[in-house]
């Protein structure tokens, strides 16, 4: 999926959610549990219920290979589903891949070509040559970890050089050379609050991937007001306030009605942004 394709979206369905699918068996509703594939099925509901509400999902790898091959499978499962049914949602796939080069190419080949998702997370700090193979594919997008929203991201993300520069916009400047708005987003946590202005100072075009609204208590408001651009320029992601808001039966019906508050929440931002 292409920018302007993905901004589409966004505009028609009036919404800029990613629905996060961290499928944990330890906190799936019990009644799954003697499902045959339970990661799947749990899946599947999720997103027959949320799709309306979103334009995007981002599958963690780490909780699919958690369980071997069975996860690996559930986690193909998944892809298919939503590319046979829902070919309009982007597909990220939350990998945090990146190594060196010849390694990352392996990557590429992984996600781009076997699983053909449309975006990956990469971490960026083994520099330009294990980023560039992600880069060479049409239509699909690297996003890079920048300011995350954990609460250890200030261990290194926040240190400054000799000129005051701080590690995340170092990243930021950097990687604008190997890459563009066409095919390279950004991952910056809600949590980070007004650092949104000092992110869209380098990157003013760029979107942003933002992890940390709902459950670990990022604001939507405060994202829109300092990190969205006139397309939008924002997917925020949503997994555990969503996907486990209920665990009992009418977990999938709960989940739909979490997505739709969010989405009613982003189309008054976006009439905000229209009315500009």
């Amino acid at each position: 999926m292409n920018r302007q394709q993905l901004i589409e979206q966004i505009r028609t369905k009036k919404s800029f959610l990613c629905v996060g699918l961290d499928t944990d068996i330890k906190k799936m509703p019990p009644h799954l549990l003697s499902d045959k594939d339970p990661i799947f099925t749990f899946n599947k509901n999720i997103i027959d219920a949320t799709a309306p509400y979103c334009v995007a999902y981002k599958p963690n790898l780490a909780f699919y290979e958690a369980f071997g091959l069975k996860g690996i499978d559930a986690f193909e499962r998944t892809i298919d589903y939503l590319k046979k049914n829902y070919p309009n949602h982007f597909i990220i796939a939350d990998a945090k891949r990146g190594d060196i080069g010849n390694t990352s190419a392996m990557y590429a080949k992984t996600f781009f070509e076997e699983y053909d998702v449309d975006a990956l997370t990469i971490a960026p700090y083994m520099g330009e040559d294990s980023v560039k193979p992600f880069l060479g594919y049409d239509g699909k997008w690297v996003v890079l970890l920048a300011l995350t929203s954990n609460k250890g991201s200030h261990d290194f993300q926040l240190t400054e050089d000799s000129n005051g520069e701080r590690l995340f916009e170092k990243v930021l400047r950097k990687s604008q050379v190997w890459g563009n708005a066409d095919n390279m987003m950004y991952v910056v946590g809600a949590t980070q609050g007004e650092m949104f202005k000092d992110v869209r100072k380098h990157v003013p075009n760029h979107f942003l991937l933002v992890p940390g609204v709902g459950a670990q208590g990022g604001s939507l408001q405060e994202v829109c007001k300092y990190g969205m651009t006139k397309d939008c320029g924002l997917l925020v992601n949503s997994s555990r306030g969503i996907i486990y808001a209920s665990n009992g039966e009418d977990y999938a019906e709960v989940a739909a009605s979490k997505a739709k508050e969010l989405q009613a929440e982003m189309a008054i931002e976006l009439e905000k942004l229209a009315d500009e």
